[in-house]
């Protein structure tokens, strides 16, 4: 929703398009380093506790967005929001695991498609509703929504969320409770270097380089602590052996690098370089919205994973070649075919990347391993913002457009060759 709202911010607080886009940045980079950390908590006290949480720092960054006097309150606002909705998706995957061990079956595929559906569904809701809001009561209620959204969603998981269940009930048959292992060094060392990283990708135009030596340093101190504490925050032993999961982390994060790009670069494009208006712009990338969503169901009637991630990213590189063609002249159609290019993927490789994570994580901790899913999608996010900007500079043009095509193609291949290659994703006999 807040993408309809920055120019209004900017125009009433007297700030630049470089500040508001602050407003998007900064619950990116929240989102990244709390994903895996609710995830972790998820694991260790129960995800609906952890959810429940969440949804009340939603309401306080409602009122905060709402009723804060200037900017410095909005970034703040934004940044608990971004906090507070980390918890939904890795409490969501862990509710799903507790459920599949009381039932004695895995989480069944549909399942999975309708959780991708529902955050696919409120990204292609959200502009038209921000749109509404921000017509009928000004930028602020861009804010405020959140509270009684907050609030139902609430109700609602206190009636229909299983209660989560005593921590040794949790354990697989036959195990001991564990030790909560929250790892507060771990988790502090990890959100400094995830935080040194972002900002310096934020910017890849005049990049910060005096950024990456404390980067360095928390990475080292980080991977240091992780295989020395009995109970690390971050199991990099386990990820080293588990190719798989680390395959999907990769392969999902550089899948939407490039779904990003299209997302905020092409539609850019359309008004600048093609002369379309915000509201042609938005029916142009209608078609994107609407075959994730289609797609994100289709996936799940498939019996493997490998075909759908490896259609997906075909079509992710048949969409960047068509992109290395277009000009102001390229006719609607094509503009159309492009927005579906991309758009199908979204829905296949989301669902199957989902159903990656439930298949190659360890059972008690799925909550945290798809919460750095998320991080690796946010990092693809923030990356693709800062190719955006590289490509087009002042304004978005042709040749920006085909720079970024370009990059987009090659990450493209990249991906399909990653997914053609990885055994792991072989039908199981």
């Amino acid at each position: 929703m807040i993408s309809t709202a920055l120019v209004a911010i900017g125009h009433d607080l007297g700030i630049g398009a470089a500040d508001t886009a602050w407003l998007i940045s900064v619950l990116y980079l929240a989102s990244a380093v709390a994903q895996p950390v609710l995830g972790k908590l998820a694991d260790a006290i129960g995800p609906r506790r952890v959810f429940l949480g969440g949804l009340l720092v939603v309401v306080a960054s409602g009122l905060v967005g709402t009723f804060g006097p200037g900017f410095g309150w909005l970034l703040l606002s934004r940044l608990l929001l971004g906090i507070g909705t980390s918890a939904a998706y890795p409490a969501a995957m862990a509710v799903l695991r507790d459920e599949s061990r009381r039932v004695g079956r895995p989480t069944p595929r549909p399942v999975l498609a309708r959780l991708s559906f529902a955050g696919l569904g409120s990204t292609a809701v959200g502009p038209t509703l921000g749109g509404v809001l921000v017509g009928a009561f000004g930028w602020r209620a861009i804010f405020l929504v959140n509270v009684p959204m907050a609030l139902a969603a609430f109700a609602l998981a206190l009636v229909w969320v299983p209660a989560d269940r005593p921590r040794t009930a949790r354990t697989e048959a036959g195990e001991k409770p564990r030790a909560l292992g929250i790892d507060p060094l771990g988790i502090g060392l990890f959100a400094a270097a995830l935080t040194l990283l972002c900002v310096f990708l934020l910017d890849l135009a005049h990049p910060d380089w005096w950024l990456l030596a404390p980067f360095a340093l928390c990475a080292a101190l980080l991977t240091h602590w992780q295989l020395r504490t009995a109970r690390p925050f971050l199991d990099l032993r386990m990820i080293a052996r588990n190719g798989p999961l680390a395959r999907t982390y990769l392969r999902h994060g550089l899948s939407y690098l490039q779904i990003y790009c299209v997302m905020y670069g092409f539609t850019q494009w359309l008004e600048e370089a093609h002369g379309y208006s915000s509201t042609q712009s938005g029916l142009v990338m209608l078609p994107m919205s609407l075959c994730a969503l289609v797609c994100s169901l289709t996936a799940a009637r498939t019996k493997g994973i490998r075909a759908p991630l490896s259609l997906g990213a075909a079509l992710l590189t048949l969409g960047a070649g068509v992109l290395a063609g277009v000009s102001g002249h390229t006719p609607l159609a094509v503009l159309l075919l492009v927005a579906a290019c991309f758009g199908i993927p979204q829905g296949l490789l989301g669902t199957s990347n989902q159903a990656a994570i439930q298949q190659h994580a360890p059972a008690d901790s799925i909550g945290s391993a798809a919460g750095l899913q998320r991080t690796a999608q946010y990092i693809g996010a923030i990356t693709a913002s800062s190719l955006i900007a590289l490509a087009y500079g002042r304004r978005a043009s042709d040749s920006g457009m085909h720079l970024m095509a370009l990059v987009s193609a090659v990450l493209g291949a990249a991906v399909l060759v990653l997914t053609l290659l990885d055994r792991s994703l072989r039908p199981r006999a």
